[in-house]
């Protein structure tokens, strides 16, 4: 049985007195939550009192991007040691943000995810096809292409460590949502691509989260898929009452 993941990205908002704020709110509200591994991955410069904060309760967090390199001449960029120092278990890579406004390649996710398991981080790999994608019928074609050339290159024992989250960017800060079907059926494909490529246990064990515009009022219908482990929620996480719903779906 699949453990779910509720994850909350951040992006680029709250600093760390808001962070705290949110903590002292939040924490209550998801006290009795043994149903899931909760996740939030703030801006790295509110790492420090999200870890703090969440100190003692089961609640991981992660960061939302790294680098490659463990250390070097690499101004502004962020190492996986100096993450997993900070204290977070996880990483987002391959976000679709990422990979639209910052060059974000299948070959760099690749490398950052590589980088993430040799810090000791767990991986929370995205992939998901743009809209013009789904309109001309090639999300399969898409997401087998992400799969391939940014996860597929691991080794076995590399892949039983990650997670992967489906993510369609047209449905990311949008208010648009897949439907529960539409995202299933992505998930079988990524599913059948796992088995083809790592075998049946493997494919029955990774956990594949959704993300886009998940909110308190559909992820009940979302989480009712069997094919679907957790979410990756965006703006609804950046709300202590909003997020714990969720959690508490």
């Amino acid at each position: 049985m699949r453990k779910p993941i509720m994850a909350g990205n951040w992006k680029m908002y709250k600093n760390p007195a808001e962070t705290t704020a949110f903590f002292e709110k939040f924490r209550p509200l998801v006290a009795n939550a043994e149903h899931c591994e909760i996740l939030i991955c703030p801006p790295y410069l509110d790492i420090a009192a999200a870890v703090a904060a969440a100190q003692g309760t089961r609640i991981s967090i992660g960061a939302q991007d790294l680098y490659w390199a463990k250390e070097g001449a690499f101004t502004g960029e962020v190492s996986g040691p100096m993450i997993k120092s900070a204290g977070c278990s996880h990483v987002l890579i391959g976000h679709s943000e990422r990979r639209q406004y910052f060059e974000e390649t299948n070959e760099t996710v690749l490398r950052r995810t590589v980088a993430a398991l040799e810090a000791g981080l767990t991986p929370v790999v995205c992939v998901g096809e743009r809209l013009q994608d789904r309109e001309a019928g090639e999300t399969e074609a898409v997401l087998s292409l992400q799969f391939r050339a940014g996860i597929a290159l691991l080794s076995p024992e590399q892949f039983a460590r990650i997670v992967i989250a489906y993510e369609p960017v047209w449905a990311i800060g949008t208010g648009k949502t897949a439907t529960p079907e539409i995202a299933a059926d992505a998930h079988r494909v990524l599913r059948s691509q796992v088995r083809g490529r790592y075998g049946e246990a493997a494919a029955d064990a990774v956990r594949i989260l959704y993300g886009g515009s998940v909110k308190p009022d559909n992820v009940r219908s979302l989480m009712a898929q069997p094919e679907i482990d957790g979410a990756l929620v965006g703006g609804a996480s950046l709300d202590a009452n909003s997020f714990a719903n969720i959690v508490n779906f």
